[in-house]
């Protein structure tokens, strides 16, 4: 529906976060969980009445984290860390690697990644650094339903905005310093990606960042250095700007009890001095009510992973 609003800023956690990332609604334990990547830290602010007195937990990482997902029937997570994917059980620390594509390369680290709509993590790669020559460019993976992982999308510096279509047959896809968010058809069996078209370009000085999907098949994204989150049309026209109080929003979700808040992180990395004094809420968390629209759960990994004792 193109007449969604949105309303009022609910809350925001003080957390002062420097590049907070890869938010998500927790629909089990009514939570927001995010990742602090910069500094190598989950975050998790719970919603819970009996947790009211105390609602924000931070899990120290033994690396920085870029994305993360639950997985179904499972209390482990499968996280992408800096140097590769694993699993990881935040109570016993435990951790088991299933894939470092990457680990050769200097100044590589995961960035940006979700669950597709039948349940297999994706994540994404950039180059931390000046321009990457061509060897040096990064890639976005899948991890498939047999633990497997395959390089999906090569010759991108910033992996971003990964999300897909309500019927999982359309991933979109950004590569943040190009200012162009893609979408491809996706094979549903084997997630081969195919017939790239450019659904969106950002505006000057705004960059795509982390995306989702609502329950009318509209993008949202979040736009750093364009203090802004934008809504796309399925066609890509833009349907709603809202401004935000910070110029570094950098991921969106769409959560709460009735699936209708407006869940945004930002980032104080990079900002001068004068710059925070202008922005004091940069890093924070911000949550405001959405109207004439509501989310969907997020996708769990369903991968069967092997239960280590």
């Amino acid at each position: 529906m193109n007449n969604a609003q949105v309303g009022e800023l609910l809350f925001s956690v003080d957390v002062s976060n420097q590049l907070g990332e890869g938010v998500q609604w927790h629909k089990e334990t009514q939570s927001i969980w995010w990742t602090d990547i910069e500094s190598s830290c989950l975050w998790r602010y719970s919603t819970l009445t009996k947790d009211s007195s105390n609602p924000l937990t931070k899990y120290a990482m033994p690396e920085r984290v870029g994305c993360f997902a639950f997985i179904k029937g499972d209390d482990r997570l499968v996280i992408a860390f800096s140097s590769g994917i694993a699993l990881y059980h935040l109570a016993s620390k435990q951790l088991s690697w299933l894939a470092q594509p990457e680990k050769h390369l200097q100044h590589h680290r995961f960035n940006d990644g979700r669950v597709d709509r039948q349940g297999r993590f994706w994540a994404g790669t950039l180059y931390e650094g000046e321009a990457p020559n061509t060897g040096e460019l990064a890639s976005l993976y899948m991890l498939d339903h047999q633990q497997e992982c395959h390089n999906m999308l090569a010759n991108i510096e910033i992996s971003n905005g990964l999300c897909w279509s309500l019927d999982g047959n359309i991933l979109y896809h950004a590569d943040s310093p190009t200012q162009c968010i893609y979408q491809y058809q996706m094979k549903s069996d084997s997630g081969l990606l195919t017939d790239k078209q450019l659904f969106a370009k950002t505006s000057e000085n705004s960059f795509p960042d982390g995306s989702c999907i609502d329950a009318d098949g509209y993008l949202w994204n979040a736009q750093w250095g364009g203090s802004k989150v934008v809504r796309y049309a399925p066609n890509g026209e833009i349907n709603l700007i809202q401004s935000l109080l910070v110029s570094q929003p950098s991921c969106v979700a769409i959560g709460g009890p009735n699936m209708d808040w407006l869940i945004v992180t930002s980032a104080k990395q990079g900002l001068t001095t004068k710059q925070l004094a202008k922005e004091p809420q940069a890093g924070n968390l911000f949550v405001y009510q959405l109207n004439h629209v509501k989310g969907v759960e997020e996708s769990q990994c369903q991968t069967n992973f092997a239960v280590i004792d």
